[in-house]
């Protein structure tokens, strides 16, 4: 199955909408599920607060586990000890053997004096078969340009929504798809604020009033729901692997269960934005 299980929420509160960080009974609960609906591959991160002792402690069994790499900071000499370390101490929590694919969080720091030493270490863990793939999760497909001829990657995740088809625009989905590397997107819901009607909608947000009205229309005019739309855009494009989605209940993953199945044949090229103040939500707390 090409969905696959982000767990930001699973270790911190997190998204737009401000949810609360998810009960382990519930954590259980939807890996449980998950498991059932064939889903194979779950997304963390060593940042993402208690999300890997969560998952853990709940059994990832049979799942494929990525997880990302913190930045460094200046204080460890030995990168090699400091990159194995934090991959020990994250199969603890895990409880794995292996994890099926390591990125770096901050891939920029493969630019810097100490980027060469990261990127062998990593490959030293795939060699060994600690990891099976590694790569780097990014913001803007510019990255590719400094970073790919140098650091090949296994895996490229990367956001990708109805709004924010960067990726596909700037060549880059189908270099990545001919060189053979796995394209994992996130941010199919953009945090969550492409599912919000106009009335649950920030202020901040109505800068962008034209674009949510052609959203809206469009939508109405089809006949379908926000969260089939993102799902089905996603899904479709058949040069993407893995579509994370993150959930914070099991309600939640049976809605994104269901809206996964509606096939829509075309989508409004109008909403498209290459604006980082609306596409990055980073930049959102400075709206």
């Amino acid at each position: 199955m090409k969905l696959a299980l982000g767990t930001a929420q699973f270790g911190l509160a997190y998204g737009i909408a401000g949810s609360d960080q998810v009960h382990q009974v519930e954590v259980r609960n939807i890996l449980k599920r998950a498991r059932e609906a064939g889903i194979d591959t779950i997304d963390t991160a060593i940042a993402y607060g208690e999300s890997e002792k969560q998952l853990g402690n709940a059994s990832v069994a049979g799942f494929n586990v990525i997880t990302k790499l913190p930045p460094i900071s200046e204080d460890p000499t030995d990168v090699a000890s400091w990159v194995s370390n934090q991959v020990e101490e994250s199969l603890g929590r895990l409880k794995k053997q292996q994890i099926g694919g390591l990125l770096f969080h901050e891939p920029s720091q493969l630019l810097e004096s100490r980027g060469e030493e990261l990127w062998r270490a990593v490959n030293s863990l795939k060699k060994h078969e600690t990891v099976s793939k590694i790569g780097y999760s990014i913001y803007d497909p510019s990255e590719l340009d400094l970073l790919f001829n140098t650091f090949r990657p296994d895996i490229v995740q990367v956001p990708y929504n109805i709004i924010d088809r960067r990726i596909e625009q700037s060549g880059w989905m189908q270099r990545l798809y001919e060189d053979g590397v796995e394209i994992h997107v996130r941010s199919i819901f953009l945090q969550g604020l492409l599912l919000m009607s106009q009335k649950n909608r920030p202020a901040q947000f109505k800068t962008w009033s034209g674009l949510w009205s052609i959203w809206e229309s469009w939508l109405q005019e089809n006949q379908v729901s926000p969260l089939e739309a993102c799902l089905s855009f996603a899904l479709q494009e058949s040069r993407i692997n893995s579509v994370i989605v993150g959930v914070d209940s099991i309600a939640q993953l049976e809605e994104i269960l269901a809206g996964s199945n509606k096939k829509i044949n075309q989508f409004p090229t109008e909403v498209e934005s290459t604006d980082v103040n609306l596409v990055h939500p980073s930049r959102w707390k400075t709206l």
